[in-house]
């Protein structure tokens, strides 16, 4: 199996709801280091796994929707704990819509899966891994 790696960040604001969370429920906020991993199986054609600049163009787009926004007041996420975990889905779910649409080019089309990873901190990251 074949991967790249590209990488961007986001920063956001946000709270949440539930005692488990102590102080977080507060409104904070978090500047999350992005890594997405587009895997194949074969390299294409021209010996890719992905266009590198297509894949960053893409990511950016994606985040942009996040990127310096309150989350609690964003719509798409009404009623969510935007938790490192949750984000980390949100982001491979637009992401994984973004490749289906074709804006990864020829080379997205072979891709068989991806991998999201938030860092929120030196010591704390999520992901969300899936087949696409």
């Amino acid at each position: 199996m074949f991967s790249l790696t590209v990488r961007d960040h986001m920063m956001i604001a946000h709270s949440f709801k539930g005692e488990v969370f102590g102080p977080a429920q507060n409104l904070h906020g978090a500047t999350y280091v992005v890594d997405v991993t587009f895997e194949r199986k074969q390299l294409d054609a021209d010996d890719l796994i992905v266009d590198i600049g297509l894949a960053s163009d893409v990511l950016s787009s994606v985040l942009a929707e996040f990127n310096m926004q309150n989350l609690d007041e964003l719509p798409a996420l009404a009623g969510r704990n935007t938790t490192t975990e949750f984000m980390a889905a949100t982001v491979f779910e637009r992401m994984a819509a973004a490749i289906k649409d074709g804006r990864l080019g020829e080379t997205g089309k072979g891709l068989c899966g991806m991998k999201v990873t938030l860092g929120e901190s030196h010591v704390a990251w999520a992901s969300f891994h899936g087949e696409l």
